[in-house]
């Protein structure tokens, strides 16, 4: 009897447990304060948790339509006509997905065909490369220079080639903070048209943009929503990780190509989410109106009891993400410090090197700030001891 195990050539052979993943599983075994996966310590709006429990308990629980149920999608497009003037027919321009993550697997997947190239930014989300990989594609990392992490658009037109078939932008940016201008969205334009390029927007912290800034989101300009796909995410936007729940917009062309591959992947989303969410988008519009201003007060409440630290921290424009140059305080890699400080600190961090192809020689960490109150001053006053 043979019990060798079979011959298996991995797709993804350098892809390891998520950084994630690993550090909020450090931070929990050794009881180190979690300032490092994404995600708040307190629940969403108890109006939208009581909604989902309503709809579980009377007969909502079978399976949603392959886009999304109607009274979702209607919501969808009335926010996105208030926000960002732009309409779309919720029935051809709108799909309801198991969250982003599957959203952008499917957005890359519905275009990207062997051999094609697609631009994307280090420190880059860690879902975009392998992606790609799976597909069949080609990854181009652009790097992004800190302390601003704005994108150079000389350094975009000079990496097009032939094979270019889609360059792939988030704003605003995680890990980074960075939210991008008007001037970013026409530059895009520009190049998309002049070389036939598919755009996929990662604006899942679209409600996160600090200090006055508006979101400058791709479907703010017509000529680029024509030829993008938008990827937003109500988990981040209502508090609820955990559900894993999104939606992605696109014209009817490429929302076509979207679906085919959204249908053998995940099919639909759970039917009892999106009523809720239905329901508390119609009767709380007034949620998104006050985002901005609660997650700006976090930034300011934990940058403030940091400013006693050795910590070098530059305000983060958006997201619910600052980043913090630490080399007065170690020569430690970014890995060793955000491991020293969960272990023998008590606070745990992502390290910067993770979301890059080929790390440059910095010394950031990034740290969450979606938390409680007190728990982030306890993280700065563990901080502010180093």
């Amino acid at each position: 009897m043979n019990t060798a195990a079979p011959r298996l050539d991995s797709k993804l052979p350098d892809v390891g447990t998520t950084i994630f993943t690993v550090m909020s599983q450090m931070a929990h075994d050794h009881g180190a304060i979690n300032l490092s996966q994404g995600y708040p310590d307190y629940d969403g709006p108890v109006a939208l948790r009581e909604r989902l429990g309503w709809y579980t308990l009377n007969g909502y629980n079978q399976y949603a339509p392959l886009a999304g149920i109607p009274p979702l999608r209607a919501q969808i497009a009335a926010k996105l006509q208030r926000f960002y003037d732009h309409r779309i027919d919720p029935d051809t321009q709108v799909t309801v997905t198991p969250g982003a993550t599957e959203a952008i697997f499917c957005a890359v997947h519905a275009v990207v065909r062997p051999g094609d190239e697609v631009i994307m930014f280090d420190p880059v989300y860690d879902s975009y490369d392998p992606a790609v990989r799976l597909a069949g594609g080609v990854p181009v990392h652009l790097v992004l220079a800190a302390p601003d992490y704005r994108i150079d658009w000389d350094a975009v037109r000079r990496a097009i080639t032939p094979r270019t078939r889609m360059i792939l932008v988030n704003s605003p940016h995680n890990p980074s903070g960075s939210v991008f201008e008007e001037s970013d969205l026409d530059a895009l334009l520009e190049l998309a048209e002049a070389h036939d390029l598919i755009v996929m927007s990662d604006e899942v912290y679209e409600h996160l943009v600090f200090d006055g800034r508006p979101h400058w989101s791709v479907l703010c300009k017509p000529r680029l929503a024509a030829r993008s796909y938008a990827i937003f995410s109500f988990g981040k936007t209502y508090s609820v990780t955990g559900w894993k729940i999104g939606y992605c917009i696109a014209p009817p062309l490429l929302m076509t190509e979207f679906k085919r591959v959204h249908q053998f992947v995940a099919f639909v989303t759970a039917m009892p989410l999106q009523h809720a969410l239905a329901d508390f988008m119609a009767h709380h519009p007034e949620h998104l109106d006050e985002l901005p201003a609660f997650y700006q007060r976090k930034r300011d409440l934990f940058n403030a009891a940091m400013a006693g630290s050795r910590f070098r921290l530059t305000p983060s424009a958006g997201t619910f993400f600052q980043l913090a140059e630490y080399s007065a305080i170690s020569e430690r890699s970014d890995i060793e410090m955000v491991t020293w400080l969960t272990q023998e600190v008590g606070v745990a961090a992502i390290p910067m090197s993770v979301f890059y192809q080929s790390p440059p020689a910095q010394r950031y960490v990034r740290f969450c700030f979606c938390k409680e109150d007190d728990t982030l001053r306890a993280a700065a006053a563990k901080l502010c001891a180093l």
